[in-house]
């Protein structure tokens, strides 16, 4: 991706950065994805050390109605 930013100063000191609405949200976007990710990768090396469950005990504990 190709950014167009537009530094404003503030005496001889680059102060603000101003983007193209569709540039920020694309980065906003990006961001997003990436932290989606990390937490993904948390959430999966932290399950490795949980012992599994039986899935009809799962079921019985979210949904009771469903109890095959």
């Amino acid at each position: 991706m190709k950014l167009h930013p537009q530094i404003i100063k503030k005496g001889d000191k680059d102060e603000f950065v101003v983007l193209p609405i569709e540039e920020f949200e694309a980065l906003v976007e990006k961001a997003e994805t990436y932290e989606d990710l990390v937490d993904l990768r948390t959430a999966k090396t932290q399950s490795r050390q949980e012992q599994g469950r039986p899935l009809d005990d799962v079921i019985a504990e979210l949904a009771p109605e469903l109890k095959r």
